[in-house]
């Protein structure tokens, strides 16, 4: 497929894909930031949780 034949479909289908949005009224970014931000720190939060309270290679305990 010639590239300019592929952008403008893609630029009709996100056309498309944002009027959609609209009609519930959400904004791709702004949903997606929110959700993106909370699952990120709620892993950061659980990867502490699972970390041992001393590492194995603190120093002196070799």
């Amino acid at each position: 497929m010639h590239s300019d034949t592929h952008l403008l479909l893609h630029r009709l289908r996100s056309a498309e894909l944002r009027g959609h949005t609209a009609e519930f009224g959400l904004t791709p970014t702004a949903s997606r930031t929110g959700l993106r931000t909370r699952l990120g720190w709620a892993l950061v939060d659980l990867g502490l949780r699972i970390l041992p309270r001393r590492s194995p290679f603190a120093a002196g305990t070799a």
